[in-house]
Parts: structure tokens; sequence; C-alpha cells
């Protein structure tokens, strides 16, 4: 559930203070539920995740991979923004190869590479098994770095 009015305004807030005329830019929750979304928005507003990995095959057909220099809006659990990131990075490489610079970025846990694949891991295979197909540690994974550039309150 998202509140597209906070969305828009947040957005217009943005905009205003960049200078920009565009509206290119997507809004979108981490996770899978909304305790996840809220927790990992909040490690993107203090400036600890500033990193993100989805897996590739599980996109949508036609749906654009991320794109250095895009702007992403980050949504709390109920949907409201938090945040506005710009992609700096993205890189797809099989699960098995993510490094734990990667890792580090995330910001999640400990931060640690053996974080990491633990608990990817699980979300990956149950992304993985609600998509009717297995998860392998050969799987693409769309690696992203992304650098915080406004959060609500600002």
């Amino acid at each position: 559930m998202t509140n597209d009015k906070a969305i828009q305004a947040f957005w217009n807030d943005f905009k205003k203070r960049q200078g920009f005329t565009h509206n290119n830019y997507q809004a979108w929750a981490f996770g899978n539920t909304p305790d996840m979304a809220d927790e990992l928005a909040d490690l993107v507003v203090k400036g600890i995740k500033t990193a993100t990995t989805s897996a590739r095959e599980l996109y949508e057909k036609g749906e654009p991979l991320p794109q250095v220099g895009e702007f992403n809006m980050i949504l709390d659990g109920s949907g409201d923004p938090v945040a506005m990131t710009r992609t700096v990075v993205v890189e797809t490489l099989p699960y098995r190869l993510v490094t734990w610079e990667h890792a580090w970025h995330e910001g999640e846990g400990d931060r640690t590479l053996a974080y990491w694949r633990r608990v990817h891991e699980a979300f990956f295979k149950q992304e993985y098994a609600e998509a009717g197909v297995t998860f392998t540690e050969n799987m693409p994974c769309v690696c992203e770095v992304f650098e915080l550039v406004y959060k609500k309150g600002d």
C-alpha cells in the first residue's frame, strides 16, 4: 500500500529544492513485509544502508534494471516516503560472487558477508519459490549502490 498524495508531495518538495523540472523517479519499499521495509528504510535514513540487491530473473518482463543516476524514493512499511537516493553503481553478477564490500554497503546486521548470505539466501529462496523457480548460487543478482540525497525532515 502506498500513500500517493504523500509520495507526490515529497517528490515535489525534493524537486523544488533541487531545481528539477522532470518527474523521473521510482518509489518503492525494501523487502517483503512492512516491518522489513521500516527497518531497512531507517538504515537508509541513517546513512548506513547504501546498497541493495535484487534477483535479476525475478524482474517483470520489460521492467528496466536500475540505472546509474536515477532517483529512487524509499518508502516505509506504511507506504510513506522517507528518503530519496541516487543510484551510483549497478552491476549484475552471480549470487556466489557478491563481495564483502557490497554486503557492508547493504548495512544490515553485523554487515559481514556471512550475515548477508544468510539473510539474502532465505529471502531469495522464498521469492524464487513464490515465482515457481529454484534458487541457486549462480542466480544473477543486480547489485546497486546508492547515495542518500534527501530525507524526510530536511
